[in-house]
């Protein structure tokens, strides 16, 4: 299972390295045919349009026992979540400022590493108790809550496992390449 998760991975990726190098050989043909060069408000408007750059994806899996216990008896569920959450940088947030550009030297000022999708993956998150007390009536919005619980535990695992920060790491090793290919020589990356 594993093994087909990595390869649809690694084949995503050569997929957007490859659109990403035909978007950067058209760009250079058009910037070699209007004799145009690089600026700093062409540039980020170029940046800009990437708007959510998604560069981790985290695969978790957690158990959610979720209960509602009233005095005239208990409701509870119990699942095993598998849910995804990807991280990574929002380009909408930069503004003519945070990009200079002085010969083949490029200083961005990027914005933070911020979650950018969590979400539970129907397929493999499995129901495994669902039952409610003598007195109670079947809830069925016990479930939903049990899985919004699970939605929050995954966002929280994700974070205390660091993937800010290696969402922050990818994403300024890909940029670096990416400037570099654009003939850029000198290249200084900062977060915001």
């Amino acid at each position: 299972m594993l093994k087909k998760v990595a390869v649809t991975i690694a084949a995503l990726m050569v997929i957007f390295a490859i659109g990403l190098l035909i978007g950067l050989f058209a760009y250079r043909w058009y910037a070699a045919r209007s004799g145009g060069g690089y600026n700093g408000p062409a540039l980020l408007l170029k940046v800009q349009t990437l708007s959510q750059f998604v560069t981790v994806k985290y695969s978790l899996e957690k158990v959610v026992e979720f209960d509602d216990a009233k005095w005239y008896g208990d409701s509870r569920v119990l699942l095993v979540a598998h849910g995804v959450v990807k991280a990574g940088m929002d380009f909408s947030q930069m503004s003519p400022g945070d990009i200079e550009i002085s010969g083949q030297k490029i200083t961005l000022n990027l914005p933070r590493s911020r979650i950018t999708d969590v979400y539970l993956d129907d397929r493999h998150t499995q129901i495994l108790d669902h039952s409610t007390g003598a007195f109670r009536l079947f809830d069925k919005d016990l479930e939903q809550s049990a899985r919004q619980r699970a939605v929050d535990d995954l966002r929280l695992a994700a974070l205390q496992n660091g993937i800010l920060n290696d969402a922050t790491d990818k994403g300024k090793s890909q940029l670096t390449v990416l400037l570099y290919q654009l003939g850029f020589t000198e290249i200084n990356l900062k977060s915001k």
